[in-house]
C-alpha cells in the first residue's frame, strides 16, 4: 500500500516503489440514483466517467490492475466499496461523484479526508453520506455513526492522517488537469469526512465532477463525451502522480 511514509524513490533502484493497483469507485447506484438534474442521474454519469477513466488506464498503462467497485447499475454499500479497495491492496482509491446545490452553482471540487472547515464542506459530506441510510443495519455497521449528525463527522477528522500527503498530491493534480487542460471551471481540492474514504486504507479522493442541479452543467455532464474528456483530465492526473512516486 501507497503509505505517506515512502519517500519518493531513487529511479535507479531495483526496489523503489511501483503503484500496481488502482480501485475506481462509482458513486451510488442500483436503488441508489444520487443526485439529479432534470434528466441526468448521478449513478448514471459517475460510471461513464469511471469506465471512460478505466479504459484509458487499461489502454495506456497495461502495468496498473484497474479494479471497479461497481460496472453496471447496482448498489454498493459505502463499506463495501472501501473493502474492495483493501481487499485488493490498492494504491489508490478514486471516487466520481456529481453535486448539487443552487441552480447557480457550478465547477468541481477534488476532495480528501479530513476536517471539514466550513458548513458548506459539512453539507457536501452528509449528503454523499446519507447513502447509509438505505443500507440494512448501517448504525451498526458504521459503529454508531449518524450522517446527519455533525459531531460524527468531526470524530473522521484523525483518520486517512497515514495518507493525507499523497491524498492531497493525487487530488491537485486533477484540480490542475480538470482546470486547465479540461477547462472545467473549479471549486478548488477541499477536505471533509466521508465514509467511502475514511473506510479505505491507501490514498483516496472523491471528485465532485459538476452540479447535476445547474442546467448548463447537467448537459455537460450528460454528454458521453465531455465524460470521456473529464476522464482523460483524471488519467493525465493520474500519470503524473503514477510518475512521480515511481520516481520516474
Amino acid at each position: 500500500m501507497a503509505a505517506d511514509s515512502a519517500l519518493l524513490p531513487d529511479a535507479n533502484s531495483p526496489y523503489r516503489y511501483r503503484l500496481r493497483t488502482v480501485v475506481l469507485d462509482a458513486g451510488h447506484g442500483g436503488k441508489d440514483r444520487g443526485c439529479a438534474g432534470a434528466s441526468a442521474r448521478e449513478a448514471d454519469v459517475a460510471l461513464g466517467i469511471i469506465l471512460a477513466l478505466g479504459k484509458q488506464i487499461e489502454e495506456n498503462l497495461p502495468d496498473v490492475k484497474v479494479v471497479y467497485t461497481r460496472k453496471t447499475n447496482v448498489f454498493v454499500e459505502l463499506d463495501e466499496r472501501a473493502a474492495i479497495a483493501n481487499r485488493n491492496h490498492a494504491d489508490l482509491f478514486i471516487s466520481v461523484h456529481c453535486n448539487a446545490g443552487p441552480s447557480a452553482g457550478h465547477g468541481t471540487e477534488v476532495w480528501t479526508m479530513g476536517l471539514h472547515k466550513t458548513t458548506a464542506n459539512l453539507g457536501v459530506a452528509q449528503r454523499e453520506n446519507s447513502v447509509i441510510l438505505q443500507e440494512k443495519n448501517y448504525q451498526t455497521r458504521y459503529n454508531g455513526f449518524d450522517p446527519n449528525s455533525p459531531q460524527s463527522h468531526i470524530m473522521f477528522s484523525l483518520f486517512q492522517s497515514a495518507y493525507i500527503t499523497n491524498s492531497l498530491r493525487f487530488a491537485q493534480r486533477v484540480e490542475r488537469q480538470l482546470r486547465t487542460s479540461v477547462k472545467r471551471p473549479s471549486r478548488g481540492v477541499k477536505q471533509a469526512g466521508f465514509i467511502v474514504l475514511w473506510k479505505s486504507t491507501m490514498p483516496s479522493v472523491l471528485i465532485e465532477a459538476g452540479f447535476l442541479t445547474n442546467p448548463t452543467e447537467e448537459r455537460y455532464l450528460n454528454d458521453k463525451a465531455n465524460q470521456s474528456y473529464m476522464a482523460a483530465g483524471i488519467y493525465r492526473a493520474f500519470r503524473e502522480y503514477k510518475r512521480e512516486l515511481e520516481g520516474g
